[in-house]
């Protein structure tokens, strides 16, 4: 093994720790998958999806891009999507941003070039929409979180508004599209309140 040996060596740490303690856990792995949730995410690495919300492996269908972004001409997005619908049929979307994302600090900042520029123009145009309101607050750390929160809303909007998801509440399925963030500072989640869906509170 030429390359990334202590991953390796991690790996099966970890594996031997897992059936140590659960000796069935990888044959009930192999044999299902269902997870009831589907998570949209950044690729920051300091946001492990399945760690911060508690789930084990199985239990969480997860796709991540920089700066959780969901443009309905993303192939990509729209498999995971549509899989995660129509296949596993999960019953809750969430779409999770975070503060401190760079992503959405270099679309408020427009120092970007090349694919990543590309990428952050669906949040540059966000940021020109809200300028007033950006321009309001009184630090650029404000005008960060707050543009890291409205991305998280659009990019609610845009999964509720694909073609994927609309299907799929006229044919009566139950979906519910959420937007919640991720602070780094304390590790907590926050629910945006801008849950889009047919599915009840605490459904």
């Amino acid at each position: 093994m030429k390359y990334l040996a202590d991953l390796f060596t991690r790996n099966r740490a970890w594996a031997g720790d897992i059936v140590a303690a659960d000796p069935e856990f990888f044959a009930r792995l192999c044999d299902i998958q269902r997870p009831d949730l589907l998570w949209i995410g950044c690729s920051d690495s300091r946001v492990p999806a399945n760690e911060i919300v508690g789930l084990a492996p199985g239990e969480l269908f997860v796709h991540r891009n920089v700066a959780n972004v969901v443009p309905v001409t993303d192939l990509n997005a729209m498999a995971v999507i549509e899989y995660a619908v129509s296949s596993l049929g999960v019953r809750h979307i969430i779409v999770c941003g975070h503060y401190r994302c760079g992503g959405v600090r270099a679309a408020l900042e427009g120092h970007q070039a090349g694919a990543v520029a590309l990428w952050l123009q669906p949040l540059r145009n966000l940021a020109d929409e809200h300028r007033a309101e950006l321009d309001a607050l009184g630090s650029a750390e404000e005008r960060w979180d707050r543009l890291c929160e409205l991305n998280v809303a659009a990019q609610v909007q845009a999964v509720a508004s694909s073609e994927i998801v609309e299907a799929a509440w006229e044919r009566g399925a139950e979906l519910a599209v959420h937007g919640w963030i991720y602070d780094l500072k304390d590790g907590l989640l926050r629910d945006l309140e801008v849950t889009v869906g047919n599915i009840a509170a605490g459904g």
